[in-house]
């Protein structure tokens, strides 16, 4: 993708995301916070306004038109998702909350029914929280036995290690697609290929993928997926889970209540089929349609140029932060196309707390990230208390990468000239 073209995207989509255009403090607003969430388009937001407006109901439940309506449009945005993902059918999708209830969706409804003491989990030690505490808790009521990947000296995932560590004892190998802390593409698929030779399930986060990238189940071969809609561009309060459709009728329910039965009756009930089965009581109705339009908005995008543009600011962003000595970046570094690593570098200025760059910067209108990233124990194994993360996203410019450069060394110097 050449400049003119990066171009052409920004200013096609730029439009589309109002709140970019404001001011913060006086300046621009520079928002460089993606990893954590994504802004909304106003197709985005028009969907919910639609829903409220024009055929706000229950779905499921009721015959009338709003309903009928509103159920039409909830399935609808099912498909959009399964078609997003390439997934087989649209009953592999299940709508949550966001990744983190999709994730202890597995843990709870699967992993405490099948594992059992002796039985090992494999993780890395680059995990999001939410991909981590779910399986303490599992492995501490069911005696499995939780095993971690190292770095490697680049700091990506070590697959030697993974290699040596898989045995016939793995039972679940759960792991992040893209760190959000380190940047690194994680090889999902050669990682699935080796679990499933054992006879392990495989569980992706793809929360840092999906809204970067273009995703495919059935050639990942993954058997459970996860990505929350808040980072690509849907509302905060949905997100979904992938299963293969035999995995899914395998497990037993996760919350019980209305919609996910099939009869009830005082002393037993019998359930639904998937994707009814995992979405008790009424669920994120509007929320669920917009990430329907979200998945339709980054269609209409191509996540082909989503990727290529983001190759392209990533390469450039890399170039100009190698720029200041004081920094520290972590994770492996892109290719010279830009490519082999997500776009977001998170980063340390020698003594200077990642939390008072953070403050100085959102000064200047920049805002960025400061903090462990809901990833401590990686934090732990780097030997840095916290980062600072810069992550952008297909709306984002060089030109906006260039003020938060500028921004970032001033604040250096700021920094230096008190501590110095």
């Amino acid at each position: 993708m050449t400049l003119i073209q990066e171009k052409t995207l920004a200013n096609r989509v730029r439009p589309d995301f109002t709140i970019l255009l404001q001011e913060v403090n006086g300046h621009r607003l520079v928002y460089l916070d993606n990893a954590a969430t994504s802004q909304k388009p106003l197709q985005v937001i028009e969907t919910l306004k639609m829903y409220y407006d024009q055929y706000n109901s229950n779905v499921h439940r009721g015959v009338h038109t709003l309903s009928a309506r509103a159920t039409e449009a909830y399935e609808a945005a099912r498909e959009k998702v399964a078609k997003f993902v390439n997934a087989a059918s649209h009953q592999e999708i299940i709508y949550t909350r966001n990744a983190s209830e999709a994730i202890n969706l597995v843990a709870y409804a699967w992993g405490l029914s099948t594992l059992q003491r002796g039985d090992e989990i494999i993780l890395s030690v680059m995990e999001h929280h939410s991909n981590l505490v779910p399986w303490q808790i599992v492995a501490q009521k069911t005696g499995a036995v939780l095993k971690f990947v190292e770095l490697t000296e680049t700091q990506e995932f070590d697959m030697e290690q993974f290699k040596k560590l898989i045995s016939d004892k793995t039972k679940l190998v759960s792991v992040v697609h893209v760190s959000n802390t380190l940047g690194c593409i994680n090889p999902v698929r050669e990682i699935a290929e080796i679990a499933h030779k054992y006879g392990a399930k495989v569980l992706i986060d793809a929360c840092q993928s999906a809204p970067h990238m273009g995703i495919d189940v059935q050639v990942l071969d993954c058997d459970w997926l996860v990505a929350s809609g808040h980072k690509m561009c849907a509302p905060t309060g949905i997100g979904f889970l992938y299963g293969k459709l035999d995995v899914l009728r395998s497990m037993p329910p996760f919350l019980g209540g209305g919609e996910m039965i099939a009869d009830v009756f005082l002393d037993h009930s019998t359930y639904a089929d998937v994707p009814a089965k995992f979405e008790a009581g009424t669920p994120a109705i509007a929320e669920a349609i917009a990430l329907g339009a979200a998945v339709d908005y980054l269609t209409s995008v191509g996540m082909h140029n989503i990727e290529a543009y983001e190759h392209e600011l990533t390469g450039y962003l890399f170039e100009q932060l190698r720029q200041i000595p004081e920094l520290t970046l972590y994770g492996p570094k892109p290719k010279a196309d830009g490519s082999g690593r997500a776009a977001l570098a998170a980063f340390t200025a020698g003594d200077v707390h990642p939390h008072d760059l953070s403050t100085i910067l959102d000064q200047a209108g920049v805002a960025i990230r400061a903090g462990h990233h809901c990833t401590q124990p990686l934090h732990r194994y780097l030997k840095a208390q916290s980062t600072a993360r810069a992550s952008l996203y297909f709306y984002n410019t060089r030109e906006e990468i260039d003020i938060f450069v500028g921004s970032l060394k001033e604040a250096i110097e700021f920094f230096g000239g008190i501590f110095g």
